[in-house]
């Protein structure tokens, strides 16, 4: 099964569930016994927060959360180090890093006034907002997570949306990023979209070729040729995505680097050709998104 990352279809926040069978037939929590759900790969797309570390602490809307591994499964104290390698540790970090949501699961907790009385219930969407490393209470390192609370939304999509999102089935041309209405509009970014440009580039920068390692893997960021946002309304589809470090997608998307129709990377306050962006054979990026980026920051140079 595909990791689902948001709402299951049908499990509402505050669905409770009498024991971790019926949470994973439910598909809201799928292991019968681990507390994170989810790979270095992936991501993490849910944790249950039951009180099973006495180092977590649950403030309700910010949760911090201990990380998988060294506990005596008798005392349920720590035994020894935590590895942020851990399959679960490395899932939260890879969700904090793409921005994930993670559904979170509370279980009873008698130290806790958020958590139920009795069983499980599902809390809602939570956002991996920053991890790190400590000692802990019982005198080993362990990886802590802090998570917070995003707004409940009915609306939000269960099941991610095929790679063509955008594409008008209608007329077979790309529309604009899709829109969840809430109180006020938000564009909705295509993670998959996203992950697979990444992919193809083992996120590698296409404009300096530079990949930026973190202690829980590479990262890199997905750049929208023509934005997404109003008034610009570009698709989220792989052709208009590009795989970039944190440094030049600023750049990028600030006008200070931009493509000529031949793909060369031009700085724009000199008007000289820096490169030529990397390009996977996979990957098709459209010139209507490229010169639509251009024309925002040129007066129609640079065409190749």
């Amino acid at each position: 099964m595909a990791r689902i990352f948001g709402h299951i279809e049908g499990q509402r926040v505050g669905s409770a569930y009498g024991n971790r069978r019926a949470l994973h037939d439910a598909g809201v929590h799928a292991p019968l016994q681990a507390g994170i759900s989810g790979t270095g790969k992936d991501g993490a797309d849910s944790i249950v927060v039951s009180g099973g570390y006495v180092d977590d602490k649950d403030y309700g809307e910010t949760i911090v959360y201990t990380g998988h591994g060294g506990r005596d499964p008798d005392t349920g104290r720590q035994v020894r180090d935590q590895e942020l390698s851990d399959p679960g540790n490395a899932g939260l970090v890879r969700s904090e890093l793409e921005g994930l949501p993670v559904r979170v699961v509370r279980g009873r907790n008698s130290d806790s006034p958020y958590a139920p009385a009795s069983g499980l219930r599902y809390d809602g969407l939570y956002r991996v907002e920053s991890h790190g490393a400590k000692v802990g209470i019982d005198g080993f390192r362990i990886w802590q997570f802090t998570l917070v609370k995003l707004p409940d939304e009915a609306s939000t999509t269960a099941t991610p949306p095929p790679l063509q999102s955008t594409i008008d089935m209608v007329t077979n041309t790309p529309g604009p990023a899709p829109v969840i209405e809430t109180v006020v509009q938000r564009i909705v970014r295509n993670s998959k979209v996203v992950q697979q440009v990444k992919a193809w580039y083992d996120h590698e920068c296409q404009i300096c070729g530079l990949a930026v390692e973190v202690a829980g893997g590479r990262y890199s960021e997905g750049a929208h040729i023509q934005a997404i946002g109003s008034p610009h309304r570009g698709p989220d589809i792989v052709e208009n995505v590009l795989c970039l470090c944190p440094n030049d997608h600023v750049r990028f998307d600030n006008g200070a680097i931009y493509l000529s129709d031949d793909l060369k990377v031009i700085e724009a306050r000199t008007g000289q050709v820096k490169g030529t962006l990397i390009v996977n054979r996979s990957h098709r990026i459209n010139p209507q998104y490229v010169a639509n980026h251009r024309a925002r920051w040129t007066t129609g140079t640079a065409r190749g």
